[in-house]
């Protein structure tokens, strides 16, 4: 996420990976132009490229998804029993991916498609568990994912949210206690605990879903700021790569946040 893997530390990892720092204007060569015409450097990231990436990204994921989703449970045959097997393959190869990507960004072009099939997986099989039991709630929530994006993006483009150093660093800290929180939960339930609140269709449970889907969306911003900023300063061409990494991250996130609030309020 832009949240805490897009941060000032993979800014400067990636600078000293690639071997890019910031252009002298005493020894820059001068570029070819054509007129006055602004310079361009195939070698450093843009916006288009970053878009590029996150749409072949998207692409895979998406294909990966079908087949999680034709493999994964169903009500019939005592199925669902398989699922957590299933998902978990998908969840263990995505992670072990981001943890390689926080540490050398500039791998991102090689282990980002690797994330988006175990991510992917994941996905398909976990939303056909929903599907399952409330009918039609993944097509509710790949459609407000997409409804909280654009309005993310309008918001963004014209400057009523601004990601500001103290934006930043309320939502980051935020996102930090959020997922220091559910690793907490997720090792009470390896000893057969639970925090019961999180699954429950109570107001609280439901104000939390809300809160965290909001945080999600959040970080879209700061996704957003950091691919402008990113290609303003001329980050290293690899770093499209991993800017739409972590564009994907949230995405996913969000996606995940909004299908367990709807789930909640359509058990109601």
């Amino acid at each position: 996420m832009s949240n805490p893997i897009l941060n000032d530390r993979i800014w400067n990892k990636a600078a000293k990976d690639s071997g890019w720092g910031a252009p002298d204007p005493t020894t820059r060569a001068t570029p070819i132009t054509d007129g006055p015409v602004s310079s361009w450097n195939s070698q450093v990231m843009t916006v288009g490229g970053t878009i590029s990436a996150s749409g072949v990204l998207m692409v895979i994921l998406l294909a990966t998804a079908v087949v999680g989703w034709q493999m994964g449970p169903d009500n019939s045959g005592g199925e669902v029993g398989g699922f957590p097997a299933l998902a978990l393959g998908g969840v263990l190869v995505g992670f072990a991916c981001a943890i390689a990507m926080y540490f050398r960004p500039m791998w991102a072009k090689f282990l980002a498609p690797v994330y988006a099939v175990g991510e992917g997986f994941f996905l398909g099989v976990i939303s056909k568990a929903y599907e399952n039991y409330q009918n039609g709630i993944v097509l509710q929530a790949v459609g407000a994912t997409l409804g909280v994006f654009v309005v993310m993006l309008v918001l963004y483009r014209t400057k009523i949210i601004k990601v500001t150093d103290k934006f930043r660093k309320i939502i980051i800290t935020a996102t930090m206690g959020l997922m220091v929180f559910y690793l907490f939960s997720f090792i009470i339930n390896l000893f057969g605990g639970g925090v019961s609140f999180l699954h429950s269709t109570s107001l609280l449970s439901i104000g939390f879903s809300i809160f965290a889907a909001g945080l999600a969306a959040m970080n879209l911003a700061l996704d957003f700021d950091f691919i402008e900023k990113g290609a303003k300063q001329g980050l290293p061409k690899g770093m499209e790569w991993f800017a739409a990494f972590a564009l994907v991250v949230t995405l996913v996130w969000l996606y995940l946040e909004l299908l367990r609030l709807l789930s909640k309020l359509q058990r109601r």
